[in-house]
């Protein structure tokens, strides 16, 4: 059985984020990861080289599989700003449609800057993405 390649590590979160070079994108990828603090009570961890990610859950699929995963994260990439909702974006139709200007995958929502949406319908997005998670999975 294939095991998961980026896993949690003891890497500094703050040197991560304080290492990005544009400045509106240092700021963005901060505040975001306020959001998620404040919607998991945990402190970030780096997840690989390049996913800052807040508490986790284990997951295992019919196949066997399984793992441990952030239960929330994101990645500050030169493109956009990913953010994981780890139920899928689909679960929240009603938030998606309030949030603004953005495009997405099935878990990753791709943000071009955080001024293009909706900062406190973000929020109720990480909240509830949280919650459902929680809901599903055993968290830690």
């Amino acid at each position: 059985m294939a095991e998961n390649k980026t896993k949690a590590t003891k890497a500094s979160v703050s040197a991560f984020l304080n290492a990005i070079k544009d400045t509106r994108q240092r700021a963005d990828a901060k505040k975001v990861a306020a959001m998620m603090r404040k919607a998991t009570g945990k402190r970030a961890r780096m997840w690989g080289t390049s996913i800052v990610g807040f508490g986790s859950y284990h997951y295992k699929y019919a196949s066997g599989h399984e793992g441990d995963w952030a239960l929330v994260g994101f990645s500050p990439r030169k493109q956009n700003l990913v953010v994981y909702i780890m139920p899928g974006v689909a679960e929240f139709p009603e938030l998606m449609s309030k949030l603004g200007k953005y495009k997405i995958g099935k878990s990753c929502l791709y943000l071009k800057k955080l001024e293009d949406v909706d900062e406190a319908v973000l929020q109720k997005l990480i909240d509830q993405s949280v919650i459902l998670m929680r809901k599903r999975y055993s968290v830690k």
